[in-house]
C-alpha cells in the first residue's frame, strides 16, 4: 500500500486484467450482435394452379375436401383473407409475380400463352430472381413456367427440339431451372433443364377430354402426365435439403401444375376425397405442400424460412344450384359441382378468368416462424405482385425506383410485423381474361365493365356501361349494384384506375 492505494503486482494482477479484457470483449461483442441485422430469410413460394379460395378448409369451413397440411400452414403462420391474384388466368399472374409489374402493362394485354408462346420477360428487365441473386441468394425455378422459352425451329420451319432454349428462366435471374413449358393441358410435353429438354419427343400425346383433359401434341421420352407433380415435387424437396447444407440463402419458385386441368391425380388419391378427381387433385396438391414443409422441417433451416403458398387464379369448377343437374359427382365431364357437394371459390362470385371476386380471390398463406405469430390473420388487400417488394425487403436488398423495376409491388413485411398501420399500398387493379379492369379501395370494388370479363353469364364488354359498383363488407357475393347510387364515388375510383394506367406505376 502506499498513499492509501493499492496496487497489484505479478500474476494475480495479470490474470485479473486479462479476465476483465475478456469479458469486456463479450460485453461488446453482445451489445453489437443486438443490433446485428437478422440473417436473410430462405424464401419458397408455391404457387397452385387454378386453386380455388373455397378448396381449403382453413379459409372455408363448408369445404368437404381435406386439406390438413394447409391447415397446418395456416396454424402455423398466416392467413391472408383478402389476396388477389394480379389476373384471373395464369400467364399475365405469373408475370407480374416475376417482375412486380401488372401484366396489363406489357404486350399480353387478355388471354394466356400456349406452350410455345414467345417469351413474355425481356431479358434485359429485373425479376424476383435477378435482383435476389445481387442480394446474394441462390436462386431456382422448379415446375409450370408459361411464360414463353424461345423454341428453336429448323430451315424448313420446324421446331428442333435438339438446339438449346434462347430464352431460358437461366437468362432471367435463375440459378436453377426444371420447368415444364406452360399448363399441363399444352404441348409439347417435355422438362426443360437449364436450356435443353431432357427427353426429346418421341411420340404424340392424344387429345382428351375433361377431366383428363389434354390437347394434341410432341410428348417427351421420359414425360409421364401422371407422375408429373409427384416428380416436381421430390425435385424440389431434394434441392431444399440441398440448398439448407449451403451459407448463402435460397429462393425456391415452385409453381405446381394442379389442380389445373388435366384433372389427373396420381392413383394413390384416386377416390380419396369422395368429391371426383378434381377434389383427389386438390388433395395431392395439399400433400404436396406437406412434403415441402418436411423437407424444411427435417433440414433444419424451419425458423428462418419465408414459405408462401397461394394460387394463379381461381378454381375453373362452376357452382350449380340445382341438385337435380349433371355435375362433377353425377358425371366426372362437368366442370361443375353442386353447391351442396362442394364451391369450390368459396362464397364468391364467379369463376377463373373472372373479375368478380371469385376469378382472383386466392388461398394465401405464408409461414415465418422468426418472423411471423403463429395463428396470424391478416384482413388487409393484398395482390401477389407485391412478392418483388416483399422479398426484397426481406432480402435487405435496395428496392429498385418504379420507372426501373415493381413498378406495381408493396411489400407485406408490415402484415408480417403485425404492424397492418404502416402497411401502404396503392389501390389493388382486378383484371379479367378478356382485359376487363376493376379497382379496389378499402371495402369498394368497382368493374369498368357490364359483365364478368371472364367465363360466366353475361361475359360483357370491358369499358362499356353501365359500370358495377361493390361494397364487399356488406355484399361479399357481389349481387347489388350501387353504381347508379354512388355516382361521386365511381368517378373518384375511375379517375383513381386511369391514373394508375397512365403513370405506368402504382408506387411513388
Amino acid at each position: 500500500m502506499s498513499n492509501g492505494r493499492f496496487y497489484l503486482f505479478g500474476e494475480p494482477a495479470r490474470l485479473m486484467i486479462c479476465s476483465f479484457m475478456k469479458l469486456s470483449i463479450l460485453t461488446a461483442f453482445i451489445l453489437l450482435a443486438a443490433h446485428l441485422p437478422a440473417a436473410k430469410p430462405n424464401i419458397i413460394f408455391i404457387l397452385a394452379d387454378d386453386m380455388g379460395y373455397g378448396d381449403v378448409q382453413a379459409l372455408n369451413p363448408k369445404s368437404k375436401i381435406p386439406t390438413p397440411h394447409l391447415n397446418r400452414l395456416a396454424k402455423e403462420g398466416m392467413t391472408f383473407t383478402d389476396a388477389h391474384s394480379p389476373s384471373a388466368v395464369c400467364t399475365p399472374t405469373r408475370y407480374a409475380i416475376l417482375t412486380g409489374r401488372y401484366c396489363w402493362r406489357s404486350r399480353l394485354k387478355s388471354g394466356v400463352q400456349n406452350g410455345y408462346g414467345t417469351p413474355l420477360i425481356e431479358k434485359e428487365r429485373p425479376t424476383v430472381a435477378s435482383h435476389l441473386r445481387q442480394a446474394g441468394y441462390h436462386t431456382a425455378v422448379i415446375g409450370k413456367w408459361h411464360l414463353g422459352l424461345g423454341f428453336q425451329k429448323d430451315a424448313k420451319g420446324q421446331w428442333d427440339w435438339s438446339q438449346p432454349l434462347d430464352h431460358s428462366p437461366v437468362d432471367l435471374g435463375f440459378d436453377r431451372s426444371l420447368i415444364i413449358p406452360a399448363s399441363l393441358d399444352f404441348p409439347p410435353y417435355v422438362y426443360i433443364e437449364g436450356r435443353k429438354i431432357t427427353g426429346l419427343p418421341d411420340r404424340t400425346q392424344p387429345k382428351q377430354g375433361f377431366p383428363g383433359y389434354l390437347r394434341e401434341g410432341e410428348l417427351g421420352s421420359d414425360f409421364s402426365i401422371i407422375d408429373c407433380l409427384d416428380r416436381l415435387t421430390k425435385e424440389s424437396c431434394d434441392h431444399i435439403h440441398k440448398r439448407a447444407k449451403e451459407k448463402n440463402p435460397f429462393f425456391l419458385y415452385f409453381p405446381l401444375t394442379a389442380p389445373h386441368k388435366p384433372v389427373s391425380p396420381h392413383p394413390r388419391f384416386q377416390g380419396k376425397s369422395k368429391l371426383g378427381p378434381y377434389g383427389d387433385f386438390v388433395m395431392q396438391v395439399d400433400w404436396t405442400v406437406g412434403q415441402v414443409m418436411k423437407a424444411v422441417d427435417d433440414a433444419g433451416i424451419k425458423d428462418n424460412t419465408l414459405v408462401i403458398y397461394t394460387s394463379d387464379n381461381a378454381s375453373f369448377m362452376y357452382r350449380e344450384s340445382a341438385k337435380d343437374k349433371p355435375h362433377h359427382l353425377s358425371d366426372e365431364s362437368q366442370q361443375i359441382y353442386y353447391e351442396g357437394d362442394h364451391t369450390a371459390n368459396g362464397p364468391w362470385r364467379g369463376t377463373k378468368a373472372d373479375v368478380w371476386e371469385g376469378g382472383h380471390r386466392v388461398p394465401t398463406f405464408a409461414r415465418w416462424p422468426k418472423g411471423i405469430k403463429a395463428g396470424s390473420v391478416c384482413k388487409e388487400t393484398v395482390c401477389l405482385v407485391d412478392l418483388f417488394a416483399t422479398a426484397s425487403e426481406l432480402a435487405k436488398a435496395k428496392l429498385p425506383k418504379p420507372n426501373e423495376a415493381a413498378p406495381d409491388s408493396f411489400s407485406w413485411a408490415p402484415l408480417f410485423n403485425g404492424k397492418p398501420g404502416q402497411f401502404r399500398r396503392a389501390p389493388v387493379i382486378n383484371h379479367s381474361a378478356s382485359g376487363m379492369f376493376a379497382i379496389r379501395m378499402d371495402e369498394w370494388k368497382l368493374v369498368l365493365g357490364n359483365g364478368s370479363g371472364g367465363r360466366e353469364q353475361p361475359k360483357g364488354r370491358r369499358f362499356t356501361p353501365p359500370w358495377q359498383l361493390f361494397n364487399l363488407e356488406e355484399d361479399p357475393a357481389e349481387t347489388i349494384n350501387l353504381a347508379s347510387r354512388e355516382t361521386e364515388r365511381v368517378q373518384r375510383m375511375e379517375a383513381a384506375l386511369f391514373q394508375i394506367l397512365a403513370n405506368d406505376k402504382s408506387r411513388k
